[in-house]
């Protein structure tokens, strides 16, 4: 029921608001706060901690409802309840787990996920933020970048290492809470795509994190890491698809409407193979990201399924919203109709989570490792 509703819910409420959001760089809150309120924010929780105890499935398909209409929307939700509330949930104990999992799965607090610095994208084992061991907690120090929900987030899973000459095994996970001394956010960036939601820099200066306030033990938090991206990586897959299902929805209704050379352009054999490449691609990466969704719900290996899915739908979503355009002609390309916008909003799956050149060197890794 919950993807019947999100569809309602996007359609009523996104969509005469979606443009305004894109056009002033203006974050959702109000949507959010609805989505609150629909009990949507706590779908992948368990009933214990106030969530729904909806599955992976039905996540991703909210997610992907969602950006059928609004891109900067269902960013926000499925970093809140996804990327950042996830780990949050999975890697601490039960205190923490009552303490921060109600508040995320009711919509009260927003979540982020703060593991990108300057030189530590896609290889997270070059973080230069380090975490002293101090009196009663850490004293963390460093800078991450492209943090989504930075500017709002309540709570935040930042990893820093407690030890450089570790590498990767010196990596820990703190959950830093808003109003912290020390952190302030940073640069908020202006974006190509995804406008509406905050893009950010995330400073830590003398931050002082209470020990209560790490996730596992020392030396766990790039395990944590890598798991949680794997499993984001489904949810940018339901992403690429809900923005290109909108794109190809509009692209055919419009194609059914407008008339060339006295018929209309449904009745155009270039137009109709199109659309018949475009529908075949959205089914393709459709299966490819249930696919996914399934194997990971019911706890089985799905890293390079997840991998597929997330590099097909993203290029898939960008050639779809591309081809949309085309079919638009010159209305295509202003900003009176919503095409460009989906277009944009597009471009970042092939980036965030892992580019498409990393998805690649998974999935090859994974065929190789027997």
């Amino acid at each position: 029921w919950q993807e019947f509703l999100a569809r309602d819910f996007a359609e009523k409420e996104l969509e005469p608001v979606a443009a305004e959001i894109d056009e002033q760089s203006k974050y959702p809150a109000v949507n959010i706060a609805k989505l609150a309120e629909l009990g949507m924010m706590g779908i992948p929780f368990p009933e214990k901690y106030g969530g729904s105890g909806g599955g992976e499935l039905s996540f991703i398909i909210v997610e992907e409802e969602l950006a059928r209409v609004c891109a900067s929307t269902a960013t926000v939700y499925f970093v809140t309840s996804g990327l950042g509330g996830q780990p949050i949930y999975r890697f601490s104990n039960e205190e923490q787990r009552q303490r921060w999992i109600p508040d995320i799965a009711s919509g009260k607090k927003i979540s982020a996920f703060g593991l990108t610095e300057a030189g530590a994208g896609s290889d997270p084992a070059a973080m230069t933020t380090t975490a002293a061991k101090t009196k009663g907690g850490y004293i963390l120090n460093g800078t991450k970048i492209f943090i989504t929900n930075g500017a709002e987030a309540d709570l935040i899973i930042v990893f820093a290492t407690v030890d450089k000459s570790l590498k990767h095994k010196g990596i820990t996970s703190f959950v830093v809470e808003k109003g912290m001394p020390g952190f302030t956010v940073g640069k908020h960036e202006h974006k190509l795509g995804i406008r509406g939601s905050s893009t950010c820099e995330l400073i830590f200066q003398d931050c002082f994190v209470p020990e209560a306030n790490r996730l596992g033990q020392e030396g766990e938090g790039f395990k944590h890491a890598i798991k949680a991206i794997d499993g984001s990586r489904v949810s940018v897959a339901a992403q690429a698809l809900g923005i290109a299902q909108g794109a190809f929805d509009k692209a055919l209704a419009y194609s059914k409407e407008r008339k060339q050379f006295g018929q209309t352009l449904s009745n155009l054999q270039a137009i109709q193979w199109m659309l018949a490449d475009m529908a075949t691609r959205l089914d393709a990466a459709r299966l490819l990201t249930y696919r996914a969704a399934w194997l990971q719900e019911n706890d089985m290996e799905f890293i390079k399924e997840a991998s597929m899915a997330k590099l097909y739908a993203s290029e898939m979503s960008e050639y779809v919203t591309s081809k949309a355009i085309q079919i638009y002609g010159g209305y295509g390309f202003v900003k009176d109709y919503p095409l460009e916008r989906y277009f944009r909003d597009s471009r970042i799956t092939e980036i965030y989570e892992g580019t498409s050149e990393m998805q690649r060197m998974t999935i090859a890794r994974q065929l190789l490792k027997d």
